[in-house]
């Protein structure tokens, strides 16, 4: 292959032949090709697309380019993707509940980055707790407990740190075959016979659209079936955030609160839908329906609960020590009577990154005690000087700047307001 030969051939929109594709992925990981001709080519993909063949076969080669995980189970093994929002906590509860049930669930996440939080960063707001684990140890524990959540390591598709890394600085990030060829490579290598997906849209995700959310889901399961993998995506609203806490240790604290029966309605609904597609789709349940029974049962019963609190001692951490607490928590008082008529999860997302709980570069470190809580909610109805929410700071100034977001966030009107649909389409082979 003479790589500027390839390079023409998708700038010219043309389709790669297979043996092309992976002597590419076999360039990126040994290094032999250098970041410029690689960015001409990610740049050519964004401009013209691939097909779902070649995206299949990309994928393929990515999750190759590095070590992949094989399990020795009785119990199935199923996984769970979500694209990322505001308040988007839901794997670290559905992970120990599906554990419960009866699935095994290996999964490797990422950190925050932006507005969108990441689970890497929640989990790390618990004191010791470890996510840079082996992969020997990773699989001990998913075999021992039923679930063990750590960061990628470096032997797991090595191919897609650089070109993502690549992509970043590119301006070629919103492609819809790198994204799904990033996503699956990292899922597939992780060994889950079975893949949730959790696509978000709306202002607070990254595709803003249905249509735009549907279209990923639909490549991403494309993809999943032509590697042998059985694949589902649930299309959910993100244009508001996921309950009531957005920031690390606020969120491990509202996740708590879903495994102990209690925590927002919202939350609880969304983990609950996606323990019981991930029961179905896996065959632990012959229907949704009994598989729906099986997840409120399990949480309800505390297993879910006990099984958190194992993963969490097995991988290092002590709930017996407090979670970070911020030195300054403020409330925001409503200035008038009325119903909370949108909740725009942008502005909330930009507001507990201006406090401190993200990172605009992957080097910064976030303030794991930061963030925002006891949001309240679209159809709710509040009074003057009753709080809409709680920021929590450890900086004074980067509270001054965020509350005036938040008061831009949040519409009051005196009008009702229709309640929030969360799961809108559900999409499978």
């Amino acid at each position: 292959m003479i790589p500027q030969w390839f390079i023409e051939e998708k700038r010219d929109g043309k389709v790669h032949q297979r043996a092309d594709l992976e002597d590419w992925v076999r360039g990126i990981t040994s290094g032999s090709l250098p970041d410029y001709q690689i960015s001409a080519w990610l740049m050519a993909v964004y401009l013209n697309g691939m097909t779902d063949e070649e995206i299949a076969i990309l994928t393929d080669a990515m999750l190759h380019s590095g070590e992949t995980i094989h399990f020795n189970l009785d119990r199935p093994t199923v996984d769970k993707h979500s694209t990322g929002g505001i308040g988007d906590k839901i794997s670290i509860p559905l992970a120990p509940l599906c554990a419960a049930m009866g699935m095994a669930v290996p999964m490797i996440s990422g950190r925050g980055l932006g507005i969108t939080g990441g689970t890497l960063d929640k989990l790390e707001s618990i004191p010791g707790f470890n996510v840079r684990l082996s992969i020997d140890t990773f699989k001990a524990l998913t075999e021992r407990l039923g679930c063990c959540m750590i960061g990628q390591t470096n032997t797991l598709a090595p191919a897609d740190r650089r070109l993502y890394a690549l992509r970043d600085v590119t301006g070629t990030v919103p492609s819809i075959p790198l994204i799904t060829a990033s996503i699956m490579s990292k899922k597939l290598a992780e060994g889950a016979d079975a893949l949730l997906f959790d696509v978000k849209f709306g202002s607070g995700a990254f595709m803003k659209t249905q249509a735009q959310a549907c279209d990923l889901a639909h490549h991403l399961i494309q993809t999943g079936l032509r590697l042998g993998r059985k694949c589902r995506a649930l299309i959910t609203d993100m244009n508001q955030p996921l309950g009531r806490a957005i920031g690390n240790a606020l969120e491990i604290r509202e996740s708590m609160a879903i495994l102990s029966g209690e925590g927002p309605a919202d939350v609880r609904h969304l983990t609950l839908a996606e323990a019981a597609h991930m029961a179905h789709l896996s065959g632990l349940c012959e229907t949704l329906e009994a598989a729906e029974a099986l997840a409120q049962e399990t949480l309800d019963s505390g297993k879910a609960m006990e099984t958190f609190l194992a993963m969490c001692q097995a991988q290092g951490g002590d709930l017996t020590k407090p979670l970070p607490t911020a030195e300054l928590q403020v409330p925001i008082l409503a200035e008038s009577d009325g119903v909370i008529q949108s909740v725009d999860a942008e502005r909330i997302g930009k507001a507990a990154l201006t406090l401190g709980a993200g990172r605009v570069a992957v080097t910064e470190t976030p303030d794991l005690a930061a963030g925002i809580d006891e949001l309240l909610q679209q159809g709710e109805t509040v009074t003057k000087g009753q709080p809409l929410c709680v920021l929590h700071a450890n900086d004074a100034d980067r509270l001054t700047a965020a509350t005036a977001l938040v008061k831009e966030a949040i519409t009051l009107s005196t009008e009702a307001c229709a309640p929030r649909h969360l799961i809108y389409d559900v999409l499978s082979a």
